[in-house]
């Protein structure tokens, strides 16, 4: 067997150094994935159970293909949510579901929890009403919002006493949201992806036209309003139907930690930064120019010292014949 070279090893060990992914915002953004808040296939251990998630309700899971929130049928709630809270300050969270009938008429819909409450199943997409932390909710079926186009996707911090205006779909309490015609029977994988820098923003973006085509939903920043998501907070989604349905299906979450290189990740850069970034330039040329310096330096101490050791012994070579006669 042939052994990996020096060179290789450092290969490696550099590739082993590397962070798992990078933030495709930011190259300063890195990411590490959180297993204990993804899901993908088969979901469940070999004792058909999940190691960081409950489920209940109407939730039925298909290893090889998905979670099904509900089924294509009338008066249905179910809900999955993580054992353990999500800590991380800066996170990114990307979902993908599907969401599809056989009627023409369909509802009601489904959300996505970063929540205090887990596990309690509610009037509000299969979960609690009166929640405290994030609600997402893809809302398919329009009760009374005129000039809303549905499926209608919005954003509501919940406070722990304010209940969710299912009257007027979410209007009283509608953090920021966006029209997303096309989102059920979409022509590609639908996709959800949500990132949080914690007291900067919050960023929502939907993929349902065109593949790797993300379009935003909203963006929010600490300038535009509080964004108050519990430092303790578990991820859920739930699905609900009414006298219409729809089957909501979960087929992915990933969730990853973001960590920043530098200063002002998830803000906007600074004129001071962009100077910090001049001074380091600069700095890092005299260094790259001192250390030339000291190189070549190096080197004519190293020919000196064979030049001198050669000289010498030349002078030593001719004592040595000289002394013979």
């Amino acid at each position: 067997m042939r052994l990996p070279t020096f060179s290789s090893l450092l290969c490696l060990a550099g590739l082993a150094s590397l962070p798992v992914n990078a933030y495709e915002g930011d190259a300063n953004i890195k990411s590490i994935p959180l297993r204990t808040h993804s899901l993908s296939p088969p979901y469940l251990d070999s004792d058909f159970q999940s190691r960081w998630f409950d489920f209940g309700g109407d939730t039925v899971i298909r290893a090889d293909k998905y979670i099904r929130l509900t089924n294509d049928r009338p008066s249905q709630q179910g809900w999955i949510f993580s054992r353990v809270p999500l800590t991380a300050t800066n996170w990114q969270i990307e979902l993908e579901f599907e969401i599809h009938g056989n009627g023409n008429l369909h509802g009601d819909g489904f959300a996505l929890w970063l929540t205090k409450q887990r596990g309690t199943q509610g009037p509000v997409f299969g979960s609690t009403d009166k929640f405290e932390g994030l609600g997402i909710f893809f809302d398919t079926y329009k009760n009374n919002r005129p000039g809303v186009s549905f499926p209608y996707v919005m954003a509501m911090m919940g406070d722990g006493q304010t209940s969710y205006d299912q009257a007027h779909d979410g209007k009283d309490n509608e953090l920021a949201g966006c029209s997303a015609r096309g989102l059920r029977h979409a022509p590609v994988p639908t996709k959800a992806r949500l990132t949080y820098f914690q007291d900067k923003s919050l960023t929502l973006e939907l993929q349902y036209k065109t593949e790797d085509e993300w379009t935003e939903c909203f963006s929010l920043s600490a300038d535009d309003t509080k964004i108050a998501i519990p430092s303790v907070a578990y991820l859920g989604l739930s699905a609900e139907t009414g006298e219409l349905s729809d089957a909501h299906d979960i087929i992915s979450l990933k969730a990853e930690n973001l960590y920043s290189l530098g200063r002002n990740a998830g803000g906007k850069g600074s004129d001071s930064g962009r100077g910090k970034g001049r001074s380091s330039s600069s700095s890092s040329q005299e260094k790259s120019s001192g250390s030339w310096s000291g190189f070549f330096f190096k080197v004519i101490l190293f020919f000196g010292a064979i030049a001198g050791a050669y000289f010498g012994w030349t002078i030593y070579r001719t004592k040595a014949r000289a002394s013979r006669f």
